[in-house]
């Protein structure tokens, strides 16, 4: 499922904003249009990759070709400009213009946007968890519209790979992980702890794992394949990858500060949206493509196993009081945690998803 220009791209028209970073007259007079375009991640991460490869060409190729304006763009991938932790508030302060960035490194300013995270063993399949995702965010106008309290409009909703765990030692059962330390991207580590068995929880940004696990700080993580292949080369220093079905998750968002998207000429706007839907939703068949190569690659280079589906259907039994814990904590910030819970369970089933465990929000 593909949002509309009317749903979550059509924001930047539906919501009033301010401000620019881009001197422009009129949507009438040519303009050379400068976008500073940046994320922490490099482009061989699939969405970065992505931004620079299919957003950056398509939105120049549409923008010039629909208009006398030309684009230029400067961009900062890799960290080059700010790195995985603040490249949401270098969209914000006007640092970059354009942003691509993990909702996970803002946990107290967008606590409801990981609400996949919150529903664990959901459908690893990319195309589903964005179509599923974007439902949400039609259904919840609140979604988008927090972004403009932190001077940004969210253009697009990423999809990443389905989760798994890679680890430096080999293990069989949920038992097996005592007293291991796990990393992960936040909220998703609640997966780990949550589980009952004295995992320990250890958080950090994907560029930072490497040297974690080689020097022992960390013995693996939850991450998609891609990245525990040659993207990171985590298999160097993980040689056990396990195949558990955490979940696609829709947690990352393509934004724009406010201040920049007012002074952009009128014309140039639904282009930018435009190009952004289809970059939504190629981030979910991108991914959903990729998975079955990435798993071949580490099964020709490393040791793959699949947990068994007993252990998953237990592990996942396990956590099915923390969905209920976790909405009641974000209600009791003002939060419709329980709502838009509900509303996911039942919007991944329309996408033809069976959840192992049918969790319950009351």
């Amino acid at each position: 499922m593909k949002l509309s220009i009317k749903s979550l791209t059509g924001f930047a028209a539906a919501v009033s904003v301010a401000g620019g970073m881009l001197a422009v007259s009129t949507a009438a007079q040519a303009e050379t249009i400068n976008i500073r375009i940046a994320s922490g991640h490099p482009p061989t991460v699939v969405y970065a990759g992505l931004m620079k490869n299919f957003f950056q060409p398509e939105l120049k190729k549409a923008i010039e070709s629909k208009t006398d304006h030309t684009v230029n763009f400067i961009e900062g991938y890799s960290g080059s400009i700010v790195k995985v932790f603040d490249t949401f508030e270098g969209v914000q302060n006007g640092v970059v213009d354009v942003g691509g960035f993990c909702y996970c490194f803002e946990a107290s300013k967008l606590p409801m946007h990981a609400f996949q995270i919150m529903l664990p063993f959901g459908t690893m399949d990319p195309v589903q968890s964005v179509g599923a995702a974007a439902e949400i965010y039609e259904q919840y106008p609140s979604l988008a519209e927090r972004f403009q309290g932190f001077d940004q409009t969210l253009l697009a909703i990423i999809g990443d790979g389905g989760y798994n765990l890679g680890t430096n030692f080999e293990w069989k059962t949920l038992d097996d992980l005592k007293g291991h330390k796990i990393l992960g991207a936040g909220l998703n580590l609640n997966w780990m702890s949550q589980a009952g068995v004295g995992i320990v929880p250890v958080t950090d940004g994907l560029p930072g794992w490497y040297q974690k696990i080689k020097t022992g700080v960390a013995e693996g993580g939850i991450m998609f394949p891609s990245a525990w292949g040659k993207t990171f080369g985590l298999w160097e220093v993980g040689k056990f990858y396990t195949t558990i079905g955490f979940g696609s998750i829709t947690w990352h968002g393509l934004t724009v500060n406010n201040r920049y998207w007012d002074r952009l000429p009128a014309d140039a706007k639904p282009i930018f949206q435009e190009v952004a839907a289809r970059f939504q939703t190629l981030t979910g068949s991108a991914n959903k493509a990729g998975y079955e190569k990435d798993m071949a690659w580490l099964k020709e280079n490393i040791t793959v196993s699949e947990l068994p589906a007993d252990v998953r259907l237990g592990w996942a039994k396990g956590l099915s009081a923390w969905p209920q814990q976790h909405a009641n904590e974000l209600e009791e910030k003002g939060f419709p945690a329980k709502k838009i819970l509900n509303s996911y369970l039942n919007a991944a089933e329309k996408q033809g998803y069976e959840w192992p465990v049918r969790y319950v929000v009351k």
